[in-house]
């Protein structure tokens, strides 16, 4: 899918039925979505939760950016590193029991919950990602089955009858971000990761059983005796982290094909890794999942 683009439905001199604003941990996009469901205008910065000292004045400013129209904030300025700490809707969750989460701390905005799965050997966690699968279920882009989020924080979530059902978070993103900023690979990192058979033989070892933490660092011993150029290993080490994302998350449930909703590229690659899973898939394009996902939320709160 295409990302959403700026459609010819809202005049010059008309403004947004709303503005949606993912507000992750480290970046920030708003969206300013026409009565139609286009975008009409889109920003995006770097001034995610970890930036801003201000919270009053950040969203002062969006309010007078957004004009009369309402605010939607989802992901992170709900969390307890955010703006203002919004309780979780409690999985199994459907659109009804996040509208019925949503925190309105001032007239015309509104703050998405979030999911929480309550389970005393895997509680889970997500603030964002929930939009995006709305998104992708009121586009009917999904159905029953796992759906996979690839990112900082991959989200393997099954759902099921338009219920976020049970998540699973593997922080593989994060992790290849530590690897890179400080570690004994990080030189390695330097260089980008090709998909290629050495990014795949790295996903075969994990996807396999392989342990994640000695086969990082076989990938430098790899290096240093001979046997790889530091390219190769950098794709190794991102086939690996990808192989042990797609262990954990694809133990969750039986789905032949698994969606993927976010970035394309990054989407791509374990688009790659899952045909060595045996699985198919399918990439949606996340922005326009989000869109859509505060669409259909704006429209059970009755205000699109």
């Amino acid at each position: 899918m295409t990302p959403p683009a700026a459609g010819p439905a809202a005049g010059p001199d008309s403004g947004p039925a709303f503005v949606a604003v993912d507000w992750g941990t480290t970046n920030r996009r708003c969206f300013h979505v026409a009565a139609d469901g286009s975008v009409i205008a889109r920003t995006s910065d770097d001034r995610g939760i970890l930036s801003v000292d201000d919270f009053p004045a950040e969203v002062a400013a969006l309010r007078r950016d957004a004009g009369d129209a309402p605010l939607l904030l989802c992901g992170m300025v709900g969390s307890n590193r955010g703006w203002i700490d919004v309780p979780y809707a409690e999985a199994p969750a459907d659109i009804a029991a996040i509208v019925a989460g949503i925190v309105r701390p001032q007239p015309g905005i509104a703050i998405v919950p979030g999911v929480v799965q309550r389970d005393e050997l895997r509680p889970d966690i997500m603030r964002g990602e929930e939009v995006q699968i709305l998104g992708a279920l009121a586009l009917k882009l999904v159905g029953d089955g796992l759906v996979c989020h690839p990112g900082t924080h991959t989200k393997w979530i099954e759902l099921e009858g338009g219920c976020m059902m049970r998540l699973r978070t593997v922080m593989t993103g994060d992790l290849l971000a530590a690897l890179k900023a400080k570690s004994i690979l990080s030189d390695l990192l330097a260089h980008e990761p090709a998909a290629d058979a050495v990014f795949l033989d790295g996903v075969d070892q994990t996807l396999e059983g392989g342990d994640l933490t000695a086969e990082l660092f076989g990938a430098r011993a790899r290096v240093v005796t001979g046997q790889m150029s530091a390219a190769d290993a950098a794709s190794r080490i991102s086939g690996l982290l990808i192989g042990s994302d797609l262990r954990a998350g694809l133990g969750r449930g039986r789905s032949d094909v698994v969606p993927l909703i976010g970035a394309r590229p990054l989407c791509e690659r374990f688009a790659l890794a899952l045909e060595r899973a045996g699985r198919e898939s399918v990439v949606i394009d996340g922005e326009t999942a989000f869109v859509a996902g505060a669409r259909a939320i704006m429209a059970a709160m009755g205000t699109a």
